[in-house]
């Protein structure tokens, strides 16, 4: 999720190439709304720290951390970096802005076995 359309449809393509099926959300409202109505099928929260309206991300991760612990959780951000106490235990921080790469390796690091990303392909441009 990520509050820039552009910024958050190439998270979702990254996500995608990597064998994620994405939904998205423009806020941390709708965030939570999705997560309560999909939270069987969601393996992994991707989100911006900074988001119009409602929690921020930084919140959201915590908030998803509690109520659905079995969900990795991914926080970026290019101005905001955590501070101690801003990421639930196991969650990871990315700066923005970053590669398809890095967050492949991201997610091969946090997420457990059968929840794997798929090797990244060569794209054409």
């Amino acid at each position: 999720m990520d509050d820039d359309f552009l910024v958050r449809m190439d998270a979702e393509t990254i996500l995608e190439d990597a064998g994620f099926h994405a939904l998205s959300a423009a806020n941390g409202v709708e965030a939570i709304k999705l997560l309560q109505d999909h939270a069987d099928l969601i393996v992994l929260l991707f989100t911006d720290v900074e988001m119009p309206g409602g929690p921020d991300g930084f919140e959201l991760a915590r908030t998803t951390a509690r109520r659905w612990p079995d969900i990795s959780i991914v926080v970026a951000s290019g101005g905001v970096k955590p501070g101690v106490g801003d990421l639930p235990e196991g969650a990871v921080f990315l700066g923005k802005p970053f590669s398809a790469q890095i967050v492949h390796d991201h997610l091969d690091m946090i997420l457990p076995d059968g929840q794997k990303p798929e090797p990244l392909k060569a794209r054409k441009r």
